[in-house]
């Protein structure tokens, strides 16, 4: 009986010290600033290819209506956020509850942010981090996206092509002069790009950021859907 109440005794400080260890490694991962707003390394220019968001959007709920990006005008890639970075890490919701976001600033970002409620959520998770106003942060997207070009062959594909990830991104690199690899990952889904995401530093130039560009999709081949009207 004693010998098994060591033994038990021994499982649990391992566990404990295992939790610990856990606990310090996650710790450590995490930006001291952690939250703090405006305090943060660079920020992640998030482009999503909307035709690949729209069609995913269907096969999800084939009955719901559909998203105001996916109806009407035809976009291809449209910005999905402009996300503060830590160098490992990054911050999000720095402040609950968020500023109220006045709707003549959505609807003056429709253009590059078709759907209201992703402006609003973008503005909760992401803007409030940015340590600026929501009029400013939301100056500071259109600036950021007026920094990254599209290429040419996606402004207006008439016909879904295949491609993978080292090619858009290639494409890329080609169209925006001072662009490298090391700041450009290619996100996706299970079979499609799902979005291109371009590292900024606060000055809006190219931004190395080896953490994001590892997460960047590891498929071999991926569909890019034809922009409505193709």
């Amino acid at each position: 009986m004693f010998v098994h109440r060591v033994q038990k005794a021994a499982g649990t400080a391992a566990v404990t010290l295992s939790f610990l260890f856990l606990f310090a490694i996650v710790a450590f991962a995490q930006d001291r600033r952690q939250n703090e707003p405006g305090k943060f390394d660079f920020y992640v220019l998030a482009l999503s290819w909307s035709p690949s968001y729209c069609e995913a959007s269907a096969e999800r709920a084939p009955h719901r209506a559909p998203d105001q990006q996916c109806g009407g005008r035809p976009f291809s890639f449209v910005v999905h956020g402009l996300w503060p970075q830590y160098e490992q890490g990054f911050p999000a919701f720095c402040q609950v509850p968020a500023p109220r976001l006045d709707r003549t600033i959505v609807g003056s970002m429709l253009d590059l942010m078709p759907s209201p409620r992703l402006i609003f959520h973008e503005w909760d998770r992401h803007g409030t981090c940015s340590g600026l106003s929501a009029q400013v942060y939301f100056e500071t997207v259109r600036k950021a996206r007026a920094v990254v070009k599209i290429p040419a062959d996606y402004l207006e594909l008439d016909k879904p092509i295949t491609v993978t990830p080292d090619e858009v991104a290639e494409a890329f690199v080609k169209a925006n002069p001072g662009l490298s690899r090391a700041a450009i990952a290619v996100a996706c889904d299970s079979k499609r790009v799902s979005e291109v995401r371009v590292c900024l530093g606060k000055d809006f130039s190219f931004h190395a950021c080896a953490e994001v560009t590892r997460r960047a999709c590891k498929r071999d081949r991926l569909a890019m859907p034809a922009v409505r009207g193709g």
